[in-house]
């Protein structure tokens, strides 16, 4: 049985750990022909070995002149996937012009760059998917102490609602994933920023989800599988909503 991606090429950003990483491996199962870009060179040779169907590249998506490189060598793909992002912890009055910053340029910028250098060869085409990792931290949802990552994931939804209608009748579709707290690497990092008791602080994300415990890598993929594939053609413009009940 051939896969729900069979004969479709995805490009990822931020595919070396976690919902990156995670989506590339499902892609790559569902018979897709998967770019995985990072700036870990490592774990992009880790992640290279464990799947067939996947060749890396190292891309800091912050590099517009990279980005433009990585677009021109790649042509048209079918799938899209924005994945890069940077969760900063604190209120508005912890939050530096460099924070600031720093997060709207990695969670934001990061993906007008993308879109905007393969965008002109996937309406060329005549098709294709744009997924864009949002949060429900964001337009959805507040939070205390995310002001600047939910700012910049709100601006994640704007962006792909406005990419939507602009090409929806180009035959390219954008949606925007939004996912509750996930048990990534990431989220791990941030557990042990915090300091003091690890279990407490990991309790204390999971009291967050209503369901009573944090979301995998593998259930957030899952969606953007539907969201790459030919099942999801009706489907542009939209934020799905993968939370836990965390919005609630």
């Amino acid at each position: 049985m051939t896969g729900r991606l069979q004969g479709k090429t995805a490009f990822i950003t931020a595919a070396g750990q976690g919902i990156g990483r995670a989506t590339a491996l499902a892609f790559a199962s569902e018979g897709a022909r998967v770019v995985a870009s990072d700036i870990n060179g490592q774990a992009l040779a880790a992640l290279e070995r464990e799947a067939r169907g996947i060749s890396t590249m190292r891309l800091d998506v912050r590099d517009s002149a990279a980005v433009s490189a990585a677009a021109a060598a790649h042509g048209a793909p079918d799938i899209l996937f924005n994945c890069a992002g940077f969760v900063h912890q604190g209120t508005i009055l912890d939050c530096s012009e460099d924070n600031w910053d720093l997060s709207f340029d990695l969670n934001v910028k990061s993906m007008y760059r993308t879109i905007r250098a393969f965008l002109p060869a996937m309406m060329a085409a005549g098709r294709g998917s744009i997924i864009n990792m949002a949060s429900v931290v964001s337009s959805l949802k507040g939070v205390p102490s995310r002001v600047a990552y939910g700012a910049t994931k709100a601006a994640v939804i704007g962006l792909t609602k406005a990419v939507a209608a602009d090409t929806v009748a180009k035959g390219v579709r954008c949606n925007a994933i939004a996912p509750g707290t996930v048990d990534t690497p990431s989220l791990g990092e941030r557990i042990r920023a915090l300091g003091g008791d690890e279990a407490h602080n990991r309790s204390a994300f999971i009291a967050r989800q209503p369901v009573g415990r944090l979301g995998t890598a593998e259930e957030i993929a899952a969606m953007a599988v539907y969201l790459a594939s030919d099942e999801a053609a009706f489907v542009t413009g939209q934020a799905f909503i993968i939370d836990g009940g965390m919005a609630l």
